[in-house]
């Protein structure tokens, strides 16, 4: 039976750190989101990648694909989004067995109006209190660890 690799005291107390940053984080942009804009988190997934597409149109199977969710997930929000005319889902021209997601101008004036606030939640809690060599590492370890996450998928 092969010997357990456990964290010393220094990892544990980073990896505390993260969960705790991974829980916390999205909660205060949750909240902030929620009462200066309405939207929620799901919401903002969503309309970036729309607001930021040709026509403000994706197809529903590369939107799932962008924010890393499952389709029924997807098909829920989506769903929700629709009954508050943020989002409209449309036939795939290419393949009648897809379907697309577009952008309402209801929705492109959701997310610009939500985006200053929550860019600025994100420097307050995020940017504004680390230095700019704290960035370079943070941004170096980032991508090792997706890059050893997707070389592994």
């Amino acid at each position: 039976m092969d010997e357990s690799r456990w964290l010393d005291e220094r990892e544990a107390r980073v990896w505390h750190a993260y969960l705790d940053l991974n829980r916390e984080l999205p909660a205060v942009l949750e909240r902030q989101l929620v009462r200066d804009s309405g939207l929620s988190n799901a919401d903002y997934s969503l309309l970036v990648p729309l607001s930021e597409a040709p026509d403000g149109l994706v197809r529903s199977r590369e939107l799932g694909t962008m924010v890393g969710w499952e389709r029924s997930r997807l098909s829920h929000q989506v769903g929700r989004m629709e009954k508050r005319g943020l989002v409209v889902r449309e036939e795939c021209p290419e393949d009648a067995r897809g379907s697309m997601v577009r952008l309402t101008p209801a929705g492109r004036s959701a997310i610009e109006a939500a985006a200053p606030g929550h860019v600025e939640t994100v420097r307050r809690y995020l940017f504004d209190v680390l230095t700019d060599e704290e960035l370079d590492v943070l941004g170096r370890a980032f991508t090792r660890v997706l890059d050893r996450i997707t070389a592994d998928d």
